[in-house]
């Protein structure tokens, strides 16, 4: 299965790249370990084994995880008992050399592609320079260094590369994009951007959120694996209740399990939580109510002048897209959090509350809407209330009942 010594650890991989990776193309440059961390500290994160999972359809492998003793031989079984398998999934920091090299000749072997649709590293890579064709998500990182031993006292432990070296170029990758890449001591991270792998050849194709089967949940694609990945995207939703948040976890995961794409689930996501705010909003008292609707126009008068379309998504009460807007504002931004926290619990709309999303309301011109939310804001308190429900925090039904028309 490999052209490396059995029973080899030599390693590139997750001691020195999992938080570099989490920092994205802009992280540390090539060479350096991450500011206020040591390698030594950063090579005791322990070790998650390489979950295995099948897609729906079966035309697609799934490895979420680190490349540890055993996981090749897993892949060649996965493989054996499934034929029509054309695809492989990585999201790994690396791992052991000699597992990512016997993977890789699997997937030569097999003319599988190869997908990352987060993250690669390490040995990881040498998995993925084998794909017949090559797919990075948009966002998407591969993340390159030379390799490394375990010595005394769990220190990083430099070691020839002259096996990474032919691996590479055996599967086609340039001189000169090799040489870098295992220039980089194994402390630092090398993540090309997506052009300089294009140039390289290194990646076929940069494809969108809609092109495969979602596999945000690969690692853990359990009740609670949702809820966590749910909670990163919208970090909103931490305010939300068991009952409130439950039903949308349960519909993510039963749309992964499906094998919907990517940007189908987050679009279905975004709908879910932007219904759930509307209702807790909307049953929020007088107060709260003018507080948003304050939030709502210091957001419209910023946005107006730099982004006409982000302001018409806000102007229509787009609730998800205005907690991002105020997230990005600083990192002590704490987005609508705040007020959501002096709401009550939303009682879901029957047994599920996400069973019956409407789409989003079409954009509102925004220069009107800023003149009908100042206008609000000037009424007394009561009526401002009212007038702000009536503008942003319309039900359902309100909105598909103007869409009917009169």
């Amino acid at each position: 299965m490999s052209g490396l010594p059995r029973g080899w650890k030599r390693r590139t991989g997750t001691a020195a790249c999992a938080l570099a990776l989490a920092l994205g193309a802009a992280g540390p440059a090539a060479g350096h370990p991450p500011k206020g961390r040591q390698a030594a500290s950063l090579a005791d994160r322990p070790e998650v084994p390489a979950r295995l999972t099948v897609g729906p359809g079966g035309r697609d492998l799934r490895l979420a995880g680190d490349l540890t003793e055993g996981v090749a031989v897993r892949v060649a079984a996965i493989l054996a008992a499934h034929p029509q398998i054309a695809r492989l999934h990585l999201t790994s920091d690396g791992g052991l050399v000699e597992e990512g090299a016997a993977i890789g000749a699997l997937v030569a072997a097999r003319g599988l592609s190869t997908y990352v649709p987060d993250a690669c590293a390490s040995a990881c890579t040498l998995i993925f320079v084998r794909g017949r064709t090559r797919y990075l998500a948009t966002g998407g990182r591969l993340g390159f260094h030379a390799p490394y031993e375990i010595g005394a006292r769990g220190r990083m432990r430099p070691v020839d590369s002259a096996p990474e070296r032919a691996a590479y170029r055996a599967a086609g990758l340039p001189v000169a994009f090799v040489t870098r890449a295992l220039a980089v001591p194994p402390a630092g991270i090398w993540i090309p951007t997506a052009g300089e792998l294009r140039a390289a050849g290194i990646v076929t194709e940069v494809v969108g959120p809609d092109r495969f089967p979602d596999s945000t949940l690969d690692a853990d694609p359990s009740a609670s694996g949702a809820r966590a990945a749910i909670l990163r995207s919208l970090p909103i939703l931490r305010q939300a209740e068991a009952a409130g948040l439950d039903p949308i976890a349960r519909r993510y995961r039963d749309g992964y399990v499906a094998g919907r794409p990517e940007a189908v689930a987050a679009a279905d996501l975004r709908r879910m939580a932007a219904s759930y705010l509307q209702r807790r909003f909307r049953a929020a008292d007088d107060g709260v109510v003018r507080a948003l609707g304050h939030r709502i126009l210091a957001t419209l008068r910023r946005t107006e002048t730099q982004d006409a379309a982000a302001c018409g998504i806000l102007a229509a009460g787009d609730l998800v897209a205005l907690d991002a807007r105020l997230r990005a504002e600083g990192p002590a931004s704490h987005g609508l959090a705040p007020l959501l926290a002096r709401t009550q619990a939303a009682r879901p709309n029957g047994a599920d509350a996400s069973a019956t999303v409407p789409d989003a309301a079409p954009p509102a011109d925004c220069a009107a809407r800023i003149a009908e939310t100042r206008h609000a804001l000037d009424l007394p308190p009561r009526e401002s209330a009212a007038a702000l429900r009536a503008l942003f925090l319309a039900g359902p039904q309100q909105i598909l009942a103007s869409r009917a028309g009169p």
